[in-house]
């Protein structure tokens, strides 16, 4: 086997400590040695590190690139920003299961954020993992289930209780799953028809998870008003189920909530934790979200059917009960056209031509340009026009939030990237991890390099169990990045988000060269990752 010295480069493990200047040394796929010589190795490749940054290949455990790997995927966007493990399958939603009598209105109410379906997918979470490992992949990936896509394939977009008989169905298909290496299982809470479940139906359908001591990570049913109360909801559900927790994309939505109630949704993990409870945050560095249209949906106006509730928004009758919808508030759903506002709700993602004229507007502004009466009537065009497949960017955050949660111990560092088929996506697509390097660490000064590292590597990796992911030490697989971190840096903006990152100079993956100064060489050095807990 090819044996490859890393030579002379500052060493960030991955682990919170300091760097040390050294060598790493790689045998085929693995690290034998860092920091020090390698007794009894002749490199067959040396490649000077000098003044370089050495690390671990970034982790990004919440991205949705589920479908990705059946579509002619290079993964040059997120090799170039340094991701070299991902976990897809979050939210809810995962490409697996679905069933013949649902998947069409699954696959459509999932395009928005996994893009559009394949040909002949595979419909059981274990032939979607043994697809994976069929196919090149140009990074390494996981896949959670996500009981989103278990609900619907049992029962599509119903907002009635499980019966017996669904319930016992939800849990074998969940227990295959984990059997078959799945990292954890997701909730949407927020997303319908998930919006539907209590405590109790969520607490019963995880016991599977609970039984291995496995992880659950979950949307949360309100990121606005109902944020604190939400939280209260999963560590609940967690404790029931007796798994640990990981919040995903952790965030205080809503202007009068900012400062405020994401102190007090701190305070209820922090009570968790110290009473013993698993539970831990993600978060992304932006102040946007990105979702489907569809979020903006009541739940009472989908009624449990989501293709009748689209085909309704196509009368004026249904436009008009629509806006009187989004004008109240509810009690167990958070309705961001009041939280927010249709002028922090942005059109990124279109998949009918006629409908690129609205892509980076707001809705407020595009309702105004096109002479629609208003940004419900645009909304509710949108949504039955694509049939539920618009792709928006909420402007949701504060950066004070952002800071707080980023400061959290227990926090790591998502993109949260969807793959709606768009060139106007968030850009968190192209550039989460280097724009946390950049502006969290050498421009603000938030965190030393190590800790953002950490954040981006071992952090994550441990938390999704990907044994021998995330870190620099002997027996770790070769999933090494080497950079100048004063150039290492993001591009993609708001307002010109498709941008690569820049500065680069080597990710090897699996101990094959994938990115050479910003070039890549490679689509096919990743693997498929299966975890057994």
């Amino acid at each position: 086997m090819p044996v490859t010295r890393i030579r002379g480069g500052l060493i960030y493990d991955g682990s919170p400590n300091p760097p040390v200047r050294g060598d790493v040394w790689i045998v085929g796929d693995k690290i034998v040695a860092v920091g020090e010589a390698a007794p009894g190795l002749a490199p067959d490749e040396e490649i000077d590190a000098a003044g370089r940054v050495v690390c671990p290949a970034f982790v990004d455990i919440h991205r949705h690139p589920d479908v990705k790997p059946f579509t002619g995927w290079t993964g040059e966007v997120e090799l170039r920003q340094g991701i070299g493990t991902a976990v897809a399958g979050n939210c809810g939603i995962s490409m697996t299961p679905a069933s013949p009598a649902y998947a069409a209105a699954q696959y459509a109410f999932d395009e928005p954020v996994l893009g559009p379906m394949c040909p002949n997918p595979p419909m059981a979470y274990r032939d979607y993992m043994d697809a994976l490992e069929r196919r090149p992949l140009p990074l390494n990936l996981a896949a959670m289930i996500g009981t989103g896509s278990v609900r619907i394939s049992l029962k599509g977009f119903s907002d009635a209780p499980f019966t017996p008989e669904e319930m016992a169905a939800s849990q074998r298909v969940i227990s295959d799953a984990l059997e078959a290496g799945a990292p954890g299982v997701s909730l949407g809470i927020m997303y319908l028809p998930e919006c539907y479940g209590s405590i109790d139906e969520f607490a019963e359908m995880l016991k599977p998870v609970g039984e291995r001591r496995g992880l659950v990570t979950a949307h949360i049913r309100g990121e606005g008003d109902s944020m604190v109360q939400s939280v209260a909801e999963v560590i609940e559900i967690a404790r029931r189920a007796g798994c640990a927790l990981e919040i995903s994309h952790f965030k205080s939505c809503g202007v009068k909530n900012w400062r405020r109630d994401i102190h007090r949704a701190i305070a209820l993990i922090e009570s968790a934790r110290a009473a013993g409870q698993d539970v831990t945050v993600d978060f992304y560095p932006y102040e946007g979200g990105s979702t489907a249209l569809t979020t903006m949906l009541p739940p009472d106006f989908v009624r449990g059917d989501m293709a009748a509730a689209l085909a309704r928004l196509g009368t004026a009758e249904g436009v008009a009960a629509f806006r009187e919808g989004v004008r109240r508030e509810y009690a167990g759903w958070d309705n961001f056209a009041l939280t927010l506002g249709w002028e922090r709700i942005v059109i990124s993602g279109v998949v009918n031509g006629a409908n690129r004229r609205f892509l980076g507007l707001t809705a407020t502004e595009a309702a105004r340009r096109f002479g629609f009466e208003n940004a419900e009537a645009l909304a509710a065009f949108l949504m039955h026009d694509e049939q539920g497949k618009t792709a928006i960017i909420n402007m949701s955050m504060c950066q004070d939030d952002i800071d707080t949660v980023a400061r959290l111990p227990y926090s790591c560092v998502i993109s949260d990237a969807i793959y709606a088929a768009t060139d106007t996506p968030h850009p968190r697509m192209f550039g989460a991890m280097p724009k946390f390097l950049r502006e969290y660490v050498r421009e603000r000064r938030l965190f030393t390099l190590q800790e953002a590292i950490h954040k981006m590597t071992m952090l994550p990796a441990r938390r999704m169990a990907l044994e021998g992911r995330g870190e620099l030490r002997p027996g770790a697989f070769a999933d090494v990045l080497m950079f100048d971190p004063d150039k290492f840096t993001d591009h993609a903006t708001f307002d010109a988000p498709a941008r690569m990152a820049t500065g680069l100079s080597l990710m090897l993956l699996n101990g094959h060269k994938a990115i050479e100064n910003d070039q890549l060489l490679t689509s096919g050095a990743g693997r498929c990752l299966r975890v057994r807990r």
